[in-house]
């Protein structure tokens, strides 16, 4: 709960929303967001029967908190995860997010922007693109080029994504014997 509320520091959320969005019964996500709210981490707000929470972005552990959980439970995480495809050479985050993440200033990204870089299937770079939207809660929109266009100067989206900041997450790969 508290990684998706400092993920998505704009949005307001009843419990009831939470708990299903998180798959945790409601009792228990109660609970919890009752000790963050007394700790200040988040805020909590109550409109006719309905218990809004969001995250506390003034507290002064915000900031460290959302950075570690940007690692353990961001896009970085889930983009490398669901894009671990056949075919897939390299991923690479470019765009809003990325420029975020070198702490270029700006507001919050709504989506994140992924480079696919190899001879893939394009439904499943469609399929991991789903899921990872599923799991961060923003959209995720993937282009794909083969490792020629990549290395080239020929196309303009490449040649742009080369010159700003991005962020690479391919996936390792294990060497089998």
């Amino acid at each position: 709960m508290l990684a998706w509320l400092l993920l998505h520091p704009d949005d307001e959320y009843t419990l009831t929303e939470l708990a299903k969005r998180l798959g945790v019964p409601l009792t228990t996500l109660q609970r919890e967001t009752q000790r963050l709210v007394e700790a200040g981490i988040l805020l909590d707000r109550t409109v006719g029967r309905a218990r809004l929470v969001r995250a506390n972005v003034a507290h002064p552990v915000a900031a460290p908190l959302t950075q570690m959980l940007q690692v353990t439970f961001g896009p970085q995480t889930v983009i490398g995860e669901e894009f671990d495809i056949a075919g897939a050479e390299g991923v690479v985050i470019f765009g809003s997010w990325a420029a975020r993440y070198h702490g270029t200033p700006g507001l919050p990204p709504h989506d994140v922007d992924v480079l696919v870089v190899g001879a893939v299937d394009r439904a499943d770079v469609y399929d991991a693109a789903d899921r990872a939207q599923v799991r961060l809660g923003m959209q995720v929109s993937p282009v794909i080029r083969t490792p020629a266009q990549w290395a080239g100067d020929a196309d303009s989206l490449v040649a742009q994504i080369k010159a700003s900041p991005t962020l690479d997450v391919t996936p390792e790969r294990k060497a089998t014997a």
